[in-house]
């Protein structure tokens, strides 16, 4: 059944709000065959608007063909260059003897093969038959760029999760080859990447931390949802029901939750469920004690797996500090030296707690978090 408010799977169409430059641009980059690297907050809508740009491009008249695989369970450089042959040979090839004929083709003198034991098995189209050498990762590397040069026609891959690269063992075996092959094929403009992250730290440190991927890859930033859409939008939801709520009552709402879609969305799911007719504050307070328990047990286990330096810096960032390093702040929450402050902030990073922008000021990852960790783990009155 069709719900008002969906935050189970990625939206387009009608339920998408906001955000129409972004589709503009994204749109744009990709009509033009330029690569594109989209990293903002797990939720944060990054697969609605490249599913929104797609729908709007097919629209205008554009033809494509578009793949898309996870990195999330990815932890070895075979999976990863596996896993993208797989599903490129699906792009352009539908039985079997079809792939064995790209394979072929495209990858003789490699150490890739088709198997059909673990086409059959794993459904895995491209295979192994060695140990993986430096020119077996440029050959799968390019050859998204010969597919789409020889089929003449425009492909997209969007790779979700990519973040997870940054997991590996020496994730430089994967992302140096692969900025190699973006700079030599700089002029095949027919096949482009989208490369999502929801580790917004580690793709800073792979797409701006490095001379990696620098004018080969374009960033694309989500826009804030404007308060009035999403009033808008949760207005609409709730008058498909016969429910009325104040407008003042959903403005709080988008301010506690920064215009997380995802969250909103949750919230409203539970306040439609809750309650018929017109809905109160009460009931919005109670929406959100139940939207907060269901992610309780997974801020604790935030909460949990800090140190109590990374706590204390914690602390001070919901209280509004932004100089961790002055000699008043150290003292204060006990963070010991400016050394450690540095230390500190890089742990909290690493585990996604803490992004900080060019200017060094800090903010929490998860909006939802950060007001749990300030109401119920601080209790630092509102």
């Amino acid at each position: 059944m069709e719900t008002p408010f969906p935050y189970a799977q990625y939206v387009s169409g009608k339920h998408f709000i906001g955000r129409k430059a972004d589709v503009t641009l994204l749109g744009s980059l990709l009509s033009q065959g330029e690569h594109v690297a989209i990293y903002e907050p797990p939720k944060a809508g990054k697969t609605s608007l490249v599913q929104q740009t797609l729908y709007t491009m097919r629209l205008g008249g554009k033809a494509f063909t578009v793949g898309q695989f996870s990195a999330l369970n990815i932890r070895t450089p075979e999976d990863f260059l596996l896993r993208l042959g797989t599903t490129l040979l699906k792009m352009v090839a539908f039985t079997t003897e079809e792939f064995k004929s790209v394979v072929q083709r495209y990858l003789d003198g490699t150490h890739f093969v088709f198997d059909p034991l673990a086409y059959a098995e794993r459904n895995q189209v491209i295979s192994l038959n060695w140990e993986l050498d430096a020119e077996d990762v440029l050959a799968m590397l390019r050859l998204p760029f010969r597919l789409a040069a020889d089929r003449g026609e425009r492909m997209i891959l969007i790779l979700d999760e990519f973040h997870c690269l940054g997991f590996l063992d020496d994730p430089d075996a994967i992302l140096r080859p692969l900025d190699t092959v973006l700079r030599e094929e700089q002029a095949r403009k027919l096949f482009c990447y989208v490369f999502c992250g929801s580790g917004v730290n580690v793709m800073k440190a792979m797409f701006e931390g490095s001379h990696l991927f620098s004018r080969v890859v374009e960033r694309v930033r989500l826009s804030p949802i404007g308060e009035r859409e999403i009033v808008e939008h949760i207005q609409r939801g709730f008058l498909a029901s016969g429910k009325v709520v104040n407008q003042d009552l959903i403005v709080g709402v988008c301010r506690l939750f920064k215009g997380n879609a995802w969250y909103i969305n949750q919230f409203a799911s539970i306040c439609d469920a809750m309650s018929r007719g017109y809905i109160m504050e009460p009931m919005l307070v109670e929406a959100l004690d139940c939207l907060i328990s269901i992610h309780e047990p997974h801020f604790m286990s935030i909460v949990n797996g800090l140190t109590t330096h990374q706590v204390n810096l914690l602390r001070a960032t919901v209280e509004g500090n932004t100089r961790f390093s002055s000699a008043d702040i150290i003292r204060k929450y006990g963070l010991n030296s400016s050394a450690n402050v540095k230390r500190v902030k890089d742990a909290l990073m690493k585990k996604e707690v803490l992004c900080f922008d060019e200017n060094d000021t800090p903010t929490l990852v998860d909006p939802l978090f950060e007001y749990w960790v300030k109401k119920y783990y601080f209790e630092i009155p509102a």
